[in-house]
C-alpha cells in the first residue's frame, strides 16, 4: 500500500509538469510585479496546502499571509487591498466559498491566480492566470481522500513561487536575511564571521621553504592554536597545508629524522580551500565530501585569509561532532 501511495503521487506530480503553460507565465508576472501581499486562500486540505505556500512565498522574499476563505466573507475580507494579488485554492473548483471570494475580487478588480485541476472549473473561469494540476487519480485506496491532488497543488505553488524568486533575482544573501535562525541562517553566514583562526591574528603563515622543524618553530613562536599550518608561497599564495595527524604519522613511522626534512615533501600540495566570500553552507558540504577537519580559506589571489576548523563548525551545530 505504501508504495502504490507513493507511486501514484509520484505519477502526479509527474503529470503537472505538462501543465506549465502561458498562464503560468500569466501568474509569475502578476506575483514578480505585486506590490502588495499575495493572500493565499482555500479550505480544508487545500487550505493547508495553501498555508504552506505562503510560507514558501514568504521565506523566498514575496510577501504573503493565508486567508481562510470562509472567514473572508465574515469580515476578514477587509484583509486584502487592491495592491495585493490572491491565489486561491480548490482542486475540484467548486468549492463554494472560493467560488463566492473568486467572484467578490474580480468585481473589485483585485488580480486573481487558481490552483485547480482543470481550466474548466468554476473557479478557473473566475480568475486571471488559472494553474491547472491535471485531473489525477487520488492515492486513497477508494480514490477520496486528498492525497495526490493536494501533493501535485503544492508542487505547482513551489514552483510558483521558486520562478517568482528567479524573476526578482533574489539571491543567496537575500535568503539569509529572511531566514536569521535556526540551522537554516546558520549555514548562511559569512565563512570570515565564524572562523576563529585568522592570518595575521592567531594563524601564522609559514614559508614553504624551509624544513619541518623550522616551520613547526615558526608557527610556535607566533602562539599558533590551529591543528594545522599554512604553508606559503614567496609571494604569499596557499602552498600547502601540514596538519598535526600528518607530523605525528611521519614521527611514527620515521622518528625524529623527519624534523629535518622539507616541509614541502610533508605538506599537502594545492588543498582544498574555500573562498573568503563562501559561506557556512559551503564548508559543510566540502566537509562531508571530502571529510577534512581543517580547510583554508584564501582571497582572490589565492593569499591565505585564515582557516575553517571543523570544531568552528560543530559549534554552530551546523554538522555532528
Amino acid at each position: 500500500m505504501a508504495l502504490d501511495v507513493l507511486r501514484a503521487e509520484a505519477d502526479a506530480l509527474a503529470g503537472v509538469a505538462g501543465h506549465i503553460n502561458e498562464a503560468f507565465d500569466r501568474a509569475v508576472g502578476l506575483v514578480a510585479g505585486c506590490s502588495g501581499a499575495v493572500i493565499v486562500t482555500g479550505i480544508g486540505k487545500s487550505g493547508l496546502i495553501g498555508a504552506k505556500i505562503s510560507a514558501t512565498l514568504s521565506s523566498m522574499g514575496t510577501p504573503s499571509h493565508f486567508l481562510h476563505s470562509t472567514e473572508a466573507a465574515h469580515g476578514d475580507l477587509g484583509r486584502i487591498r487592491p495592491a495585493d494579488v490572491v491565489l486561491l485554492l480548490s482542486y475540484g473548483g467548486a468549492t463554494d466559498e472560493v467560488i463566492s471570494l473568486a467572484a467578490i475580487l474580480r468585481q473589485d478588480k483585485v488580480p486573481t491566480i487558481a490552483i485547480t485541476k482543470s481550466d474548466d472549473t468554476r473557479l478557473a473561469k473566475l480568475v486571471d492566470a488559472p494553474l491547472s494540476v491535471g485531473d489525477v487519480d487520488e492515492a486513497c485506496p477508494h480514490n477520496l481522500a486528498p492525497t495526490s491532488s493536494s501533493t501535485a497543488m503544492l508542487a505547482m505553488g513551489d514552483a510558483l513561487a521558486m520562478a517568482v524568486a528567479d524573476a526578482r533575482s533574489f539571491t543567496a544573501d537575500d535568503f539569509r536575511r529572511s531566514h536569521p535562525g535556526g540551522s537554516l541562517g546558520r549555514k548562511m553566514l559569512p565563512l570570515t564571521d565564524v572562523m576563529r583562526f585568522r592570518a595575521g591574528e592567531n594563524l601564522p603563515l609559514v614559508p614553504a621553504s624551509g624544513t619541518v622543524r623550522e616551520a613547526l618553530a615558526h608557527a610556535e613562536a607566533e602562539g599558533r592554536r590551529a591543528g594545522a599550518i599554512l604553508l606559503v608561497t614567496d609571494a604569499g599564495a596557499l602552498a600547502g597545508i601540514m596538519t598535526d595527524a600528518d607530523v605525528r604519522r611521519r614521527l611514527v613511522s620515521q622518528g625524529a629524522d623527519v624534523l629535518d626534512q622539507p616541509v614541502e615533501g610533508i605538506m599537502t600540495r594545492d588543498p582544498k580551500r574555500l573562498l573568503a566570500t563562501d559561506l557556512v553552507r559551503d564548508a559543510v558540504q566540502l566537509v562531508r565530501e571530502v571529510r577534512l577537519d581543517e580547510i583554508p580559506v584564501v582571497d582572490d589571489a589565492g593569499r591565505p585569509v585564515g582557516l575553517i576548523d571543523v570544531q568552528d563548525l560543530i559549534a554552530l551545530r551546523v554538522v555532528d561532532g
